[in-house]
């Protein structure tokens, strides 16, 4: 076997089975960085807010009813920016619509450092998530188009890991920066507002996608995309086959649901109405249960009793156990893989919620927590790689968008919930419900479909 020469590859060979048997390369790290850094931006927005709500709380003297819906509010945009953002990165690309997002949420947590009241905060957050609601879904699509399929699940875990770093930057900031002064929510905003300056990066340092591009019949494009990857250099010294291959017969531009209304209702054809269903129930029950319990954590423990400073260490602590669970996750998802392994981590998630409602002590508290921690994002990077691979590329950023949208009318709801729920039973009552949800979404996670391993459909 041997290294073919830069450009030997032509246009005739096929976009899919290039991407696919290329190594990963240089290009590919590019790629994947670059997406990571957005999406570690974007948790440490959401991640933020958990801190700032339990300062905001003491400082405004703000009851629960208020300081939910600084975090609910949130999630409202991130519903419609999901279902928008998904939308739109199928009819106008998916670095045009990666970027643009970046920058409205960057520019509004920015402005929100500013404010002086509730209400203009509530308005900005509202715009917040509507920037971090289309940019998920349309980064783990962009980069699911690019990996080789044999790699494809490791990377967009890898990927969903920069979430990780983002949450440890937040409490990082939670915890040096917040309690520092009576501003320190409002320098944490500032610090928010990075992602503004890298959607210029984005914009301008990212390529289209080749699949995208060759679905509007771009094929020139597509394949000067595909080359730049087919002539970069690849990692430990693999060699590249670029032989030839026959070319797939392509279909016409935008020939399958070409308007947003057909691929809407393309997602409840007969083909995909089983796993859309099944999708949306995962997204929904993980969502409530992640969002309910993470935005509320550091607002928990000053309830139980820790101060300020206390409870912001501990959630350091039990954000970074969030780095080995992916790291796992992103080993076994292309071992077992896709529903195996967020079948396991959401059952993981189950027994660790059921543990930190009933913990007692700082040593109680923080295992389980770091153990909630390892098992719910590690789901979280499973339902990352699994949910793009389920479409074709003319559907592929509706659907993650819509079933993220779903998720974030969960997401909605649970902080809103969990005021109710401590107040009826406390911390195990309300732990509790968040494991039925896991378990839920454990169950659905068998009617996905597993593409471990296989090409991308080009449809």
């Amino acid at each position: 076997m041997t290294d073919a020469a830069p450009g030997a590859a032509t246009a005739d060979a096929g976009i899919s089975p290039r991407l696919d048997r290329l190594p990963f390369t240089r290009r590919h790290l590019r790629v994947l960085t670059g997406s990571g850094i957005g999406w570690a931006l974007d948790a440490m927005d959401v991640g933020l807010i958990s801190f700032v709500i339990a300062a905001l709380a003491a400082q405004w003297s703000l009851d629960p009813g208020q300081t939910a819906w600084i975090a609910s509010i949130g999630f409202v945009g991130m519903a419609i920016g999901a279902t928008v953002g998904g939308l739109l990165a199928d009819r106008f690309g998916r670095r045009q619509v990666f970027a643009v997002t970046l920058l409205v949420y960057g520019v509004a947590t920015g402005a929100s450092a500013l404010v002086g009241g509730l209400a203009l905060l509530l308005v900005l957050r509202f715009l917040v998530g509507l920037g971090l609601g289309a940019e998920l879904p349309v980064a783990s699509t962009y980069v699911s188009e690019f990996a080789p399929a044999r790699m494809r699940g490791r990377l967009i875990v890898i990927l969903e890991a920069f979430w990780a770093v983002g949450w440890t930057a937040a409490a990082l900031i939670g915890y040096f920066v917040i309690p520092a002064s009576d501003a320190g929510w409002r320098w944490a905003f500032a610090l928010g507002a990075i992602p503004a300056f890298y959607a210029l990066v984005v914009r301008w340092g990212l390529p289209e996608s080749a699949r995208w591009l060759e679905r509007r019949g771009r094929s020139g494009e597509a394949d000067a995309v595909v080359r730049s990857f087919e002539q970069s250099p690849s990692f430990g010294g693999a060699a590249r086959r670029l032989e030839s291959t026959p070319a797939p017969v392509a279909a016409a531009p935008e020939a399958a649901a070409s308007r947003a209304s057909q691929r809407l209702a393309a997602l409840w054809s007969r083909e995909f109405r089983l796993r859309t269903a099944c999708l949306w129930l995962v997204w929904f029950c993980v969502n409530f249960a992640y969002y309910g319990a993470f935005i509320w954590i550091p607002s928990i423990l000053v309830a139980q009793g820790y101060d300020l400073v206390r409870s912001f260490g501990f959630t350091l602590v039990i954000t970074l156990a969030q780095l080995p669970g992916y790291a796992v996750a992103a080993w076994l998802i292309e071992v077992w893989g896709r529903r195996a392994t967020l079948s396991v981590f959401l059952v993981g998630s189950v027994v660790s919620a059921l543990l930190f409602g009933t913990a007692a002590g700082e040593g109680g508290v923080i295992a389980a927590g770091m153990a909630l921690s390892f098992f719910n994002l590690g789901a979280w990077g499973a339902l990352y790689a699994v949910t793009p691979e389920i479409y074709p590329t003319s559907l592929r950023a509706t659907g993650s968008g819509w079933a993220a949208g779903v998720g974030r009318i969960a997401s909605i709801v649970a902080p809103l919930s969990v005021p109710v729920l401590l107040a009826a039973g406390g911390a195990p009552l309300l732990f509790t419900v968040f494991g039925v949800f896991f378990a839920v979404a454990a169950a659905a996670a068998w009617g996905l479909a597993d593409r471990r391993g296989q090409a991308l459909d080009d449809r």
